[in-house]
């Protein structure tokens, strides 16, 4: 059964273009450790069923699913969301 993990922050490959691509997540372990994933890492996760993820943006909580782009490449957004605005774009920076 796969484990529910909160995303809390991201990595951009450029963090002042908002179009640029996620390439890790993070959050915090019920220890209080803090974890970091590739976007890839996380993307096969997902797909084999180990993990799902969610953001929690002002009080909402929004569903992380895999998409496809145009160019077939596949990426993390928030479920509710159309092409943008995306709740993962609005996390904080993964410090460390």
């Amino acid at each position: 059964m796969a484990t529910r993990h909160q995303i809390r922050c991201v990595n951009k490959s450029d963090r002042y273009n908002p179009h640029e691509r996620i390439t890790h997540i993070g959050g915090v372990n019920p220890d209080g450790s803090s974890w970091r994933l590739t976007q890839e890492a996380a993307i096969a996760g997902i797909e084999r069923g180990d993990w799902t993820f969610y953001v929690n943006v002002r009080g909402v909580e929004s569903p992380v699913v895999v998409a496809v782009s145009q160019y077939r490449y596949k990426y993390l957004k928030t479920q509710p969301d159309g092409d943008q605005p995306n709740n993962l774009l609005s996390l904080m920076e993964c410090v460390g």
